[in-house]
């Protein structure tokens, strides 16, 4: 059985107090905050084995802070860690140098500090981060000096009045974990305008996800980013659905007319164009800002699209179109198909190499996509088994869910 380690940590903040201004407006309140605070040594004498645990429980007391009303002004407080206890350069995921880098923040902040606990596979990861270990280069023992940051953030999060509490020495045992970056974040289209039109369920048949785009950034921890698609739209009206199986806790839908759109409003209407044509559909996760325009590009239409390589010496075998609705014209494709380890593929128009997709892929998983290039290199399977794969012949985006 995993242990859960009791951390007893008193953190000992002053309150905010609100004081007159002796000027014109003796309402008016200044902003005074607490200058230092308290965190406790471990009661526990053994070290933390960050394999064979589950959590570090944590608690503080919660300090007050008051305004003239007495309404509370509550301050969010972030775990940091440090292999050498010194806490000079903090690590960022998102920056292209990381030398020097001798401490990094936890992901998860707190507003009490009643009953926390701290995942001891999150410590390890961002232990892992930071050390960028090799399996055999961790150590088996690590002191690991851990403080506490306290600041009060506005509503864009930017951070007032940061102090630090005092250092404490954890003892612990670490472990190798294989790390990657967040997949990007990905939003399905779905509706009357999408696939079948049927507003079903069925990946390929119903909805279709989003592509990520060639050079495009995505964030290391969020996957947030842009993200697109490009193909026909009827007029016939489609949502955007942040996850299939979250009952459209997340959506996107549209305002009072086109061109205004909502997110995660459970009213919103169907995102309807004025007219049928080929549109671009971008979304940035990290800014939330979603576009629906015309695509001035070219665009052949194919009557048939197939998947070619070493398991079928090169033959066709044919894909289903996904736009099958009346009045449809489909760009997006797919097929469900076991593939093994090796096997090498094409996408290709059917019955001719004319219009032929390869290339290689852009990142490894149960997720993979390719941006595909014409008369590209062959594709090849990293991995045996059955796949959804889904293209569009406009993008030559191919993506590889394994089913």
């Amino acid at each position: 059985m995993k242990k859960i380690y009791n951390l007893s940590m008193l953190l000992l903040a002053g309150a905010f107090a609100l004081t007159s201004c002796s000027d014109d407006n003796e309402s008016n309140p200044t902003l005074a905050q607490p200058t230092e605070f308290v965190l406790n040594q471990p009661a526990f004498n053994g070290p933390v084995d960050l394999l064979n645990s589950t959590a570090v429980a944590l608690s503080w007391s919660q300090p007050r802070a008051y305004n003239d009303f007495d309404a509370p002004v509550v301050p969010t407080y972030t775990v940091q860690i440090s292999p050498t206890a010194s806490f000079n350069k903090e690590f960022d995921a998102n920056a292209e140098d990381n030398t020097g880098a001798d401490f990094i923040s936890l992901d998860e902040t707190y507003s009490s500090g009643k009953n926390v606990e701290i995942v001891t596979e999150t410590l390890d990861r961002a232990l892992m981060q930071l050390m960028a270990w090799e399996e055999q280069t961790v150590p088996a023992a690590l002191p690991l000096a851990v403080r506490v940051k306290s600041a009060v953030r506005d509503a864009s999060f930017k951070e007032y009045g940061v102090i630090y509490s005092n250092v404490i020495t954890l003892n612990t045992v670490p472990y190798y974990i294989e790390l990657k970056s967040a997949e990007p974040e990905i939003w399905w289209l779905i509706g009357g305008d999408i696939c079948d039109g049927s507003w079903g369920g069925d990946y390929g048949k119903c909805v279709i996800p989003m592509q990520t785009i060639n050079g495009a950034e995505y964030d290391k921890k969020t996957g947030q980013g842009e993200i697109q698609w490009i193909g026909y739209l009827g007029g016939n009206g489609f949502k955007l659905r942040g996850s299939m199986d979250d009952n459209w806790a997340t959506q996107w839908g549209q305002g009072d007319a086109f061109g205004e759109y909502k997110k995660n409003d459970g009213g919103s209407g169907n995102i309807t164009v004025p007219e049928p044509g080929l549109y671009t559909v971008s979304l940035n996760t990290a800014t939330d800002a979603l576009s629906v325009e015309k695509y001035e590009g070219s665009a052949p239409l194919f009557s048939g699209m197939a998947i070619s390589g070493s398991f079928n010496d090169w033959g066709d075998t044919e894909m289903s179109p996904c736009h099958t609705y009346a009045g449809a014209e489909n760009h997006d494709w797919y097929i469900v198909y076991d593939l093994a380890a090796g096997d090498e593929i094409k996408i290709k128009q059917t019955g001719s190499w004319d219009f032929n997709k390869g290339g290689s892929f852009a990142n490894t998983g149960d997720n993979l996509y390719v941006y595909g290039v014409d008369g590209g290199s062959n594709i090849v399977m990293p991995e045996s088994g059955k796949y959804l794969i889904l293209f569009n012949d406009i993008t030559g985006y191919i993506r590889f869910m394994k089913q």
